[in-house]
């Protein structure tokens, strides 16, 4: 009985440090709530009069993602920029958009030292990294893909990259979407969020 008892607490105990490790994230939730986000995405693509499927008439089943991982869900560091300067980036059929430059999120990833420009959508002031990693592609579409980010002033910023998508382009080539900067194609690969659709 007293070892069923020892057992239990250890348990507990163990599932304590994985939990505060973790952030304070339990894995189980945290699971359920980026596959209801997908499930989501999924009907918002297969019904909405905005879906890019729907524009163009085309058929979709569901989207296609990596499982989650907690591992790409990163603290890095937050660095704002010394001066808020107009990034333009080129677009997929040779266009330009303009963005606001806010900062760079820094973090370590399998070894590798990695820096991200944040930029700012100017008409919507929405925060957002475009980028591209080892599996542009192969795995996810070779022009890259995008991360939605908020900032609450601290000297940390969340990067969810199970949260990563797609720009429109990748499913319809009559969309224009900006490419990511060169400053950030990261070195290593995103094993997370959402892969190619073909």
């Amino acid at each position: 009985m007293k070892k069923w008892i020892y057992g239990g607490a250890l348990l507990v105990i163990v599932l304590s440090i994985l939990y505060n490790f973790m952030g304070g994230i339990n894995p189980a939730n945290y699971r359920e709530e980026i596959m209801e986000s997908r499930e989501d995405t999924d009907r918002f693509m297969r019904f909405s009069e905005e879906s890019p499927f729907i524009t163009a008439g085309v058929s979709l089943d569901s989207l296609k993602y990596y499982e989650p991982d907690l591992t790409y869900r990163i603290a890095a560091r937050f660095t704002p920029v010394e001066k808020r300067d107009i990034v333009p980036l080129g677009t997929n059929d040779g266009k330009k958009e303009e963005y606001l430059s806010y900062g760079y999120a820094e973090f370590n990833l399998d070894g590798n030292s990695e820096r991200l420009l944040i930029l700012e959508n100017i008409d919507e002031e929405k925060l957002f990294i475009p980028f591209g990693d080892a599996t542009s592609g192969d795995d996810t579409y070779g022009a890259g893909r995008y991360l939605d980010v908020e900032h609450g002033g601290s000297a940390t910023i969340i990067l969810d990259f199970n949260k990563a998508y797609n720009p429109y382009c990748a499913y319809v080539d009559s969309y224009s979407c900006p490419l990511p900067p060169p400053q950030n194609l990261l070195k290593g690969a995103i094993r997370a969020g959402e892969k190619n659709y073909h």
